[in-house]
C-alpha cells in the first residue's frame, strides 16, 4: 500500500507540473516530455536545480527565466527564508514552477541534537518549510536529518525519528513530502569505510516513519565513494521520491561536474527503470551564468540518456 500511495502521489505531482509547463517549456524539455526516442528514461525525468546555482544578475523572476532558458523545468528554493509573494510572482512571470525546497537550517539546527530546544526549533523550521513550499505550489522539502557527531547512532536515530515524525501529519495535510538526502553527515553509513557499503540503514530509517510522505531525495553523487549507486537505488526502491545529481571520482576522491568522474551512470539508469522511477532530478553543483547553466542541463541529458 505505501508503494502504491507513493506512485499515486508522484503521478499527481507530475500531472500538476505538466499542466503548468505545457505552454511554457523550452523546446528541449518539451521534447523530453514527449519523446520520439527509445531510451527508457526519456519522458520520465523533470530537470530542476538549486536556486543558489543561478548566478545571473537581476530579480528572482530573472533567475527563474534564466533557468527556464537553460532547459530546466523547475527550480528548488530554500525555506525557511523564502519570500512567498516574490516567489509566486516569479512563477507567474517565468512559467517555471517551484518543485520543492531545501530546508535552509538543517545543518545548524538539527533533529539529532541532544538539546531539546534545538530539536524544537528544527521541528518548527521543518513545519515552516512545509507550509512555505505548499504556498508556492511545491511538493517536497529536502531534509538532512542531522549529524553523527550528535551522539551514538542508536541515540540520534531514535531522537531524530521522534522529532521529525511530529511534522508528518502536516506534510500529509499539505501534500508536501519530506525527502531525506543521503549526505556526508556520518550517519547511516561508515564515513571511514570502503566502497562496498549498502543502503540498508537508509531503508530501515525511512521505514520507521511508516508514512508515504517520508522518502528519499537520493543524491547519486554523494555516496558513490561508499557503494554502488545502482544497487542503492534498487534497495531504496519506491522510497526514492526525487533525485539529486553531481559527479564524483573515486579515483581522485573528489566531487566533479556531472558526467565527469567515474560514477556508473549506465547502472544508475538501469536501476531507475527497474524501480519505475518517474519524477524530478535536481542538479546540485556550482552553477553559474546562463551559458554554464545550459551546459549543466546538457550534462544531465547525457548522464540520464535523455
Amino acid at each position: 500500500m505505501p508503494s502504491d500511495r507513493r506512485q499515486f502521489l508522484r503521478g499527481t505531482s507530475l500531472a500538476a507540473a505538466g499542466a503548468l509547463l505545457a505552454s511554457h517549456l523550452p523546446d528541449t524539455t518539451a521534447a523530453a516530455a514527449a519523446p520520439t526516442v527509445s531510451d527508457p528514461l526519456a519522458g520520465r525525468l523533470y530537470k530542476t536545480l538549486k536556486i543558489g546555482m543561478i548566478k545571473v544578475p537581476g530579480s528572482l523572476a530573472d533567475k527563474f527565466a534564466a533557468a527556464k532558458q537553460a532547459g530546466f523545468a523547475g527550480v528548488e528554493l530554500n525555506a525557511p527564508g523564502m519570500n512567498v509573494d516574490e516567489t509566486k510572482a516569479a512563477i507567474v512571470s517565468s512559467g517555471l514552477p517551484v518543485d520543492g525546497t531545501v530546508c535552509s537550517s538543517h545543518w545548524q539546527v538539527r533533529h539529532t541534537s541532544p538539546d531539546a530546544a534545538v530539536r524544537a526549533q528544527a521541528l518548527a523550521d521543518l513545519k515552516t518549510a512545509l507550509r512555505d513550499t505548499h504556498a508556492v505550489g511545491g511538493h517536497s522539502v529536502l531534509l538532512v536529518v542531522g549529524k553523527g557527531e550528535d551522539g551514538p547512532e542508536s541515540e540520534i536515530w531514535a531522537r531524530s525519528v521522534t522529532n521529525i515524525k511530529q511534522a508528518v501529519p502536516l506534510a500529509a495535510e499539505l501534500g508536501v513530502s519530506i525527502v531525506i538526502e543521503n549526505v556526508w553527515n556520518q550517519f547511516l553509513y561508515d564515513h571511514a569505510g570502503g566502497p562496498d557499503q549498502s543502503a540498508d540503514k537508509f531503508v530501515k530509517y525511512v521505514d520507521e516513519f511508516h508514512s508515504p510522505w517520508v522518502g528519499m531525495q537520493f543524491d547519486i553523487g554523494n555516496h558513490w565513494k561508499y557503494g554502488s549507486m545502482g544497487d542503492w537505488i534498487r534497495a531504496l526502491d519506491k522510497r526514492v521520491l526525487k533525485l539529486d545529481i553531481k559527479g564524483f571520482s573515486r579515483a581522485q576522491s573528489k566531487f566533479t561536474p556531472i558526467g565527469e568522474g567515474d560514477i556508473d551512470y549506465a547502472d544508475v539508469r538501469k536501476a531507475l527503470v527497474e524501480i519505475n522511477f518517474h519524477g524530478w532530478v535536481a542538479a546540485e553543483v556550482g552553477g553559474g551564468d546562463l551559458a554554464e547553466l545550459t551546459s549543466i542541463s546538457q550534462q544531465m541529458d547525457v548522464a540520464f540518456g535523455l
